[in-house]
């Protein structure tokens, strides 16, 4: 399981280093492939335009058979999909998840998904769920998809 996971892991480096060089600056904060930090600034047409976001990807073993742990860290947006606590709702990061996906591929869905957005808001339930999810990661809860683009 572990050399599948950093065979693939360097792979998906590489990758993002040779045709995403501009648009993801990737960080392994403790020298480790299992977790990354990926920088990345919002479209100028967007509502957040020229905004700075990191996101922080974490790796299992299992990895890619078994999607990672994506949040945001630092700077949260404000979204409808995604939490004070940086979780996002997103398909792909749980249900949806398919080991034909990359990190280059996740982070770009991610910005489409900021892109899309009309207005700067967070969801709903964003003070009961990041009190509720205290503790734990997002792939600890079951999660449900109210529009197509989440």
């Amino acid at each position: 399981m572990q050399a599948r996971m950093t065979k693939r892991l360097q792979k998906d480096l590489e990758a993002i280093q040779k045709n995403y060089k501009d648009q993801f600056q990737v960080t392994l904060p403790k020298n480790d492939l299992q977790i990354w930090h990926i920088e990345f600034t919002a479209s100028k047409e967007t509502v957040f335009a020229d905004e700075k976001f990191k996101l922080q990807f974490k790796f299992s073993p299992e990895y890619p058979i078994e999607s990672p742990e994506v949040i945001f860290i630092g700077k949260v947006p404000d979204h409808e999909h995604i939490y004070s606590n940086g979780f996002i709702c997103l398909s792909i990061l749980y249900d949806e998840w398919s080991p034909a996906l990359t990190v280059a591929s996740v982070c770009l869905s991610i910005i489409s998904m900021l892109s899309s957005a009309q207005k700067k808001a967070r969801p709903f339930n964003d003070a009961e769920f990041c009190k509720r999810s205290q503790g734990r990661g997002p792939k600890a809860f079951l999660w449900s998809y109210d529009d197509t683009k989440c």
